[in-house]
């Protein structure tokens, strides 16, 4: 009987105590909340107006996971994340009972199926494509479907690896993204586009121009394949790529050359090439110094700006044109940005592949420049669309984070990602696990490719590059669907 007294007794010790530092800490915070003027509404409403700001943060926790509906979301829906999930699980994607998607939204494409489609035997397969035949060391590139740029420092040392194990895996090539070239890149063995961003990180001089000898370096490598000379990209066209000093480890700075403590910041663009003619003597010199196919990536503002780069390459001949031209959109993705420039600049890719690739074969130079479409294509239907609009290639980045275990938290810039995609923190990496993700990574990208050449197949091509503007339909304002041949006709005969 006397020791039930005595718990009770503690018990309600302790609830007292706890109620005295309770009303401690909000005195406390009080006088804080009162004499701070950073904050109006704390200073008006001490400690009850820190609860804005609580629930501001959760707000977009609760948004994502309990009220907006599966196709509402932004940057990415429910209905494209779990898309990529089930394909990445390796499980079957088909669904029941009938289509979730509004069918009548402008803009959703809508595929022409072929009244006599193939037989099942006969079943659309995509053929590998060769990009810089003219180059000494050529690239027979086998999958339509690829690993967009994303350094090593945006990502994760565990990402990169995955990636790269998966890549091989799948047969496709993965983007180095602008910082440079790492063991993680190297480590599965896959084919590597190493990009050149205007820092030139892992082959710059000592004063910041490109180094021939550091070119050949990465060239000697025989798994870099080609070099991609980074003009722009879609989330922030006419800026630099940034990395938060929070992200910069020991290991990543050595990569780049860059100090440690402070914000990496890539400049606006490349300093030898300020014209089309410097640009294309760029082109050139990279691809005498490596051997292998060189191209650029960009993002269409105008037409006009276009007309001119082609005119110049004309102009000059056909062999000074760059093997590939990578067209971003300006809804692409980063891990860091200015709002502005994510929300505001650069035209959206499906304005502006139909627009590139119809001049492209205007000019005559079909055969000449592979197009490479980037920019939010997460899914076969936006790759397929793609294909129909003249892209010889897609490119994704955060379709393969999502294959990753992203849950699009938007913590990126901060390096406090959940799922360890994109922290350097080694707490948040263990999370990560590359010799099991990669096998995630290449059954995503598998599933894309097959069911685009499902939709191929379904529309009554051989494979999905003979896919065309007329097997594609686009939702109108008015619910009507137009075909896309006849929104945007196209120069080709073919379109």
């Amino acid at each position: 009987m006397g020791s039930t007294i005595n718990t009770v007794e503690l018990l309600a010790s302790a609830f007292i105590w706890l109620i005295a530092l309770l009303v401690i800490a909000a005195g406390v915070m009080f006088v804080i909340d009162r004499f701070q003027t950073a904050d109006a509404i704390r200073r008006n409403f001490p400690v009850i107006g820190r609860f804005r700001g609580v629930f501001t943060r959760l707000g977009e926790f609760f948004r994502q996971y309990f009220y907006a509906m599966d196709r509402e979301e932004m940057p990415f829906n429910r209905a494209q994340r779990e898309w990529a999930y089930r394909a990445a699980s390796g499980g079957g994607n088909t669904v029941a009972f009938g289509s979730t998607r509004n069918l009548a939204v402008p803009g959703t494409p809508i595929f022409v199926n072929a009244p006599f489609p193939p037989l099942s035997d006969q079943y659309a397969r995509t053929e590998p494509l060769m990009i810089g035949p003219g180059t000494r060391q050529p690239f027979l590139a086998p999958s339509l479907f690829n690993i967009s740029g994303m350094s090593f420092g945006a990502l994760s040392r565990p990402a990169i690896e995955a990636l790269s194990h998966g890549a091989r895996e799948a047969g496709i090539w993965m983007n180095t993204g602008e910082g440079g070239l790492s063991e993680a890149h190297l480590d599965g063995g896959c084919d590597i586009v190493f990009q050149i961003g205007t820092a030139k990180y892992g082959v710059r001089n000592a004063q910041g121009g490109l180094s021939d000898a550091k070119l050949q370096a990465v060239a000697a490598h025989e798994q870099v394949r080609m070099f991609e000379i980074k003009l722009a990209q879609g989330a922030k066209p006419g800026k630099g790529g940034i990395l938060p000093a929070a992200k910069i480890t020991a290991e990543i700075a050595a990569i780049r050359g860059i100090e440690r403590g402070k914000d990496s910041l890539s400049p606006n663009r490349h300093a030898e090439a300020g014209s089309f003619a410097e640009l294309l003597d760029m082109i050139g010199h990279v691809r005498a110094v490596t051997g292998k196919p060189v191209g650029i990536k960009t993002v269409a503002g105008s037409e006009a700006v276009f007309r001119e780069f082609l005119e110049t390459i004309v102009d000059r001949g056909a062999a000074s044109a760059p093997d590939f031209i990578t067209l971003d959109g300006g809804e692409g993705g980063t891990g860091a940005a200015p709002m502005p420039l994510v929300d505001l600049v650069g035209m959206s890719i499906r304005e502006a592949l139909p627009m590139v690739a119809d001049l492209r074969d205007e000019y005559g130079l079909r055969d000449r420049i592979r197009l490479i479409a980037s920019g939010k294509l997460v899914n076969p239907s936006d790759v397929a669309w793609a294909m129909c609009a003249g892209a010889d290639f897609v490119v994704s980045a955060r379709g393969f984070m999502f294959a990753l275990g992203c849950i699009q938290a938007m913590k990126c810039n901060r390096n406090t990602c959940p799922s360890g995609i994109t922290s350097h923190n080694p707490h948040l990496q263990k999370g990560l696990v590359a010799e099991a993700k990669y096998l995630k990574v290449a059954a995503y990208a598998r599933g894309v490719v097959h069911e685009v050449e499902t939709i191929a197949h379904s529309v009554g091509v051989a494979e999905p590059r003979l896919m065309r503007r007329r097997h594609v339909r686009i939702v109108q304002a008015n619910g009507a669907s137009v075909p896309m041949n006849e929104l945007r006709p196209g120069y080709s005969p073919v379109a």
